[in-house]
């Protein structure tokens, strides 16, 4: 079985610790995108324009795999707070194409560099 490690140039490089993404035959695994910018800085705003940065992450990364959101198959959403709940959903109902994919949203604890939302996807290749 093939596996293949991708990176979106588009996104932060932490290729010391991890890939964007892994491809097998048939899927694609797609590591936890943060709300940050190209440099890694974590972008202005509230849990709206982090939700919208962490979808547009997720959208090079399945760019750079060859496939695309209508293809995405499985979300994962980690809010910092639960409270953050109906508004993170307004933006992704808003930016993710119909029908939407399966989607699990939980509260963590504590997320990398204290961001309020971390979102990870499987796909299909």
């Amino acid at each position: 079985m093939s596996v293949e490690k991708i990176n979106s140039t588009k996104n932060s490089n932490f290729q010391h610790i991890l890939s964007h993404a892994t491809k097998v035959p048939g899927l694609i695994f797609l590591s936890g995108q943060t709300p940050t910018d190209v440099n890694g800085q974590v972008v202005q705003g509230g849990i709206k324009e982090h939700t919208a940065q962490c979808i547009h992450n997720l959208g090079n990364v399945l760019e750079a795999a060859g496939s695309s959101w209508e293809k995405v198959v499985k979300v994962n959403v980690y809010l910092k707070n639960m409270d953050n709940f109906t508004e993170m959903n307004e933006v992704y109902e808003k930016l993710l194409p119909s029908p939407k994919p399966a989607r699990t949203c939980i509260q963590a604890a504590k997320l990398p560099n204290d961001v309020d939302v971390e979102i990870e996807a499987i796909a299909a290749a």
